[in-house]
């Protein structure tokens, strides 16, 4: 072994380095190279050190030290303005004696000595660790001495308390008569703050922002941001709230940065902070307004009354933040776009119908619509929906449901199953009778009997509702709105934003191989088939239950359904995790309905703890303590897994997390794993083998993705197994990724330009045609043109064209690219610039010209 440590490095090597590793064998050393985009930041770090050393070394303890020091530092400059003078001043040396700047004051008007402004005992241009130790300043001390030099002051925190806001006065009086802007952010959580304290922040000209959502919000960040014009911005990061103990004598920990040392750091600060300001889930304060509606939040979150004036009591029921980002969404796309047909897509557990119910409320206010149609496909979802609007109206008898041999009088207000409405004689029911429809789980609209419905009504309002728009059959509902989503708050996104649970998934491997199966393309494997393999002995229910004591805390407490293949593979799992002492019940389309509704209660009292069913609770089970999930079952399609993921996402005050489980086998060669990855995190489908691969770095905050060593393997193999590049294949991913050139769509779908251009005369165009991107006539040389371009990908020398289209070379050209007329049809001209750094990895250029693109493509 050589002289270097075994280890993680991230060292510039320099010679001497070269030298230490020289005796370590190659194969144990590990190298990378510098990234163009911060190889300065490596190398500036290597340059400070250098010099800090050499300046160190011609100091000394004698009067002459600093001159010294600063005689060498001015050589230094001057080296490097000999080498980079267009990169540095030329008045950057040093004069000597060094001194060094501290403040420069306004002009007072009066007579007298300046007064200048009391400094923080930690340097400005220094980060330090403050424990309210001995011998160090408090962190109360240390903000009123920042906040007297400061411009402006951002304040992060969970709660403000009384006394410690009392700490801070004088020096907040101070600040806002020097006319400087004081920014806070914090919560009702816990009930923690004092009502008292946030009044008195507003009274000394502070701008406050409250978040009363804690069931989403639950910020714990605590940190101040003293912006400075002079660049000296300094921060603290840590573990204190504006409270007394925090600031004179609590065991906290803070972390102070400097902007001289640690400028990204605050750049990030500051960033967050402006994203939290304008974040709809933090509502300004102003007490004369809002002090009712916090004292009413700030007792409810420690337990106590929630009496309200009669007033308030009164109050509409009002959206969250981001639904009513969502209902402005849709306002403008009506009154600005004059677009009445609209898509709403939002995560399941996210509020969709009472979005649709606000936005019914809102329309029928302004005498838009009055007549309203809700469809649904299942009963419980009906009467679910309509006790929404019932409590968003206020109006107890709103509303007729038409399902079940129930049958409306009015028609006016008609909460039907697709079912019912169907069995009419739709020639008698006129189709604008019903100013706005609004159809529930909208992704079944390409079923028959939707597309007749549909096909018949003719409201003023359209809006369709559903967490997954995407169909593994290549049908697109978007078409029912010109192609459009109108708004979209997809699962990740909803996760990042602390709208549902956090999940932490477990892929685990059940030794099971299902690629020997039947498989039909668009339906997957026999059903009979998947239940003789799954409960033919049970070495996999073994494999099940060990991984539920291994994942779960206490499976004797859990709440979990348990999505199965079949009704004979429902009632066998329930019966062998009964055998193992965890209580279960099988629930499916064969029970009745008291028997589902007895099981579902058993389940919330935990007298059972797994329901395992079939399809049953994909959609209208409303269960918000379901804490954990097992897939035992192959779920191919996005929209399934995520309507039955969905069945354990939302939010509940005794559950930490979401705990899923699936259980995953060798399968077909063209299943795809790729598609449940893709919906579970938003990434490309270029980016989910590297998300496999580095094991999901960047999930939303408390979820977590983990895939056992075999689970791994076979996804990864499957997904580069499965990539699609039949033309329906490629019809399918061009309506699902929506991108707006064929560069990104290349860089998002991970699909080759070769897929696309396979000498069959197919074309870019051809393929915005067939997923209804665009509508216009194809050229009469289109279909020649692309399968030229086909048979070029495949050249081993460069192909381009120059005016007459007839000229070759070897070697790549110089200079601007040529158009070559008709080619322009059968690409595009939005190229981005990722879109060619990519191509360029494949050996191929799109490059744009003024009128269209043309194609190179050299051998290597």
């Amino acid at each position: 072994m050589g002289d270097v440590p075994t280890g993680l490095y991230e060292h510039l090597v320099t010679d001497r380095l070269s030298k230490g590793l020289a005796a370590t064998p190659a194969d144990l050393v590990q190298f990378g190279g510098l990234d163009p985009a911060d190889a300065h930041e490596t190398l500036t770090r290597h340059v400070a050190d250098l010099a800090g050393r050499a300046l160190r070394a011609a100091g000394g303890g004698d009067a002459a030290a600093v001159s010294r020091q600063v005689e060498l530092a001015n050589r230094i400059v001057a080296a490097i303005t000999a080498v980079a003078p267009d990169s540095v001043e030329h008045d950057a040396a040093v004069p000597d004696p060094a001194r060094t700047l501290l403040a420069v004051a306004p002009p007072s008007g009066v007579p007298g000595p300046v007064a200048f402004p009391e400094r923080p005992a930690v340097p400005l241009s220094t980060s330090a660790l403050l424990v309210n130790g001995r011998g160090q300043p408090r962190i109360g001390y240390e903000v009123t001495r920042e906040m007297a030099s400061a411009d402006r002051v951002d304040l992060l925190c969970a709660f403000v308390k009384w006394h410690g806001l009392r700490v801070l006065e004088d020096a907040l009086t101070d600040f806002r008569e020097r006319g400087a802007r004081l920014r806070v952010i914090t919560t009702t959580y816990m009930g923690a703050t004092d009502q008292r304290a946030l009044d008195r922040l507003v009274e000394l000209g502070a701008e406050v922002k409250v978040s009363y959502e804690t069931r989403t919000t639950r910020l714990h960040a605590k940190a101040w941001l003293f912006h400075r014009g002079t660049g000296m911005s300094t921060a603290y990061v840590g573990s204190s709230n504006l409270s007394r103990a925090a600031l004179l004598d609590g065991l906290e920990w803070n972390v102070r940065l400097s902007n001289v040392e640690q400028s990204h750091l605050l750049t990030t600060f500051a960033e967050t902070f402006d994203s939290y300001w304008v974040d709809p889930s933090f509502e300004d304060y102003l007490p004369s307004r809002d002090g009712d509606r916090l004292r009413v939040a700030l007792s409810a979150e420690r337990g106590g009354p929630t009496d309200l004036p009669i007033e308030i009591a009164t109050l509409d029921v009002r959206p969250f933040g981001y639904q009513q980002e969502i209902l402005d969404e849709l306002q403008a796309e009506r009154e600005v776009h004059d677009r009445w047909r609209n898509l709403v897509v939002m995560a399941t557990g996210t509020g969709k119908t009472v979005v649709s119910a606000l936005d019914y409320r809102r329309l029928r206010s302004a005498g838009t619509v009055e007549r309203l149609l809700f469809i649904a496909h299942r009963e419980e979802l009906l009467t679910q929906s309509l006790s929404t609007f019932r409590h968003v109206l206020r109006q107890g008898d709103f509303g007729e449901l038409f399902v079940g041999g129930q049958r409306p009088r009015q028609w006016r207000h008609v909460f039907g199953s697709v079912q019912s409405l169907t069995q009419l004689d739709l020639a008698k029911l006129d189709p604008g009778h019903f100013d706005m429809v609004i159809v529930d789980e909208f992704h079944h609209a390409e079923a028959a009997t939707y597309r007749r419905l549909l096909e018949h009504l003719q409201p003023k309002v359209l809006i369709g509702l559903t967490a997954t728009p995407e169909r593994t059959d290549g049908g697109d509902v978007r078409r029912w709105f010109d192609g459009r989503t109108a708004v979209e708050l997809r699962l990740w996104e909803a996760l990042k934003q602390g709208l549902l649970a956090p999940f932490q998934y477990f892929g685990i491997h059940d030794d099971v191989a299902l690629n020997q199966l039947r498989w039909k393309r668009g339906r997957g494997y026999h059903t009979t088939e998947l239940t003789n393999v799954y409960t033919g002995d049970d070495h996999r229910v073994r494999l099940v239950l060990q991984a539920v004591k291994d994942k779960v805390e206490d499976p004797g407490r859990m709440r979990a359904l348990g999505f199965c293949v079949s009704v004979q593979h429902a009632q066998y799992m329930a019966d062998r995790f009964t055998r193992a002492g965890i209580p279960s019940r099988a629930v499916t389309a064969t029970s009745t309905r008291e028997e589902r509704a007895a099981a579902l209660a058993a389940l919330r009292d935990r007298t059972v703890n797994v329901l395992f069913t079939v399809d049953l609770f994909n959609e209208g089970l409303d269960i918000p303590a379901v804490d954990t999930v097992l897939f035992l079952r192959p779920t191919e399609s996005a929209t399934v897994f995520l309507q039955q993921l969905g069945r354990g996402l939302r939010l509940a005050e005794d559950k930490a997390c979401l705990t899923v489980l699936d259980f995953i086998g060798a399968q077909h060669r063209e299943f795809r794993f790729d598609l449940r990855f893709r919906a579970l995190t938003g990434s490309s489908r270029r980016g989910v083998p590297r998300d496999v691969e580095q094991g999901f770095p960047t999930l939303p905050a408390g979820c977590h993705i983990e895939l056992d060593r075999m689970a791994q393997r076979i996804v990864l193999d499957n997904i580069k197994q499965s990539l699609s590049v039949s033309w329906k294949g490629l019809v399918n991913e061009a309506t699902r990724e929506q991108s707006p050139s064929l560069a990104d769509f290349l860089e998002e779908t991970g699909i080759e330009l070769e897929d696309l251009y396979r000498g069959n005369g197919r074309s870019w165009l051809d393929l915005q045609r067939a997923a209804g991107w665009i509508d216009d006539t194809p050229g009469p040389d289109d279909a020649a043109l692309g399968a030229a371009l086909g048979r070029m990908l495949h050249a081993t020398t460069w192909s381009g064209c120059n005016s007459s289209g007839r000229s070759r070379s070897r070697t790549p050209p110089s200079g601007p690219v040529r158009d070559c007329g008709g080619w322009s049809r059968c690409c595009t001209s939005r190229c981005s610039a990722r879109g060619r750094r990519s191509a360029a990895s494949k050996r191929l250029w799109l490059g744009c010209s003024p009128t269209g693109v043309a194609l190179r493509n050299w051998s290597s």
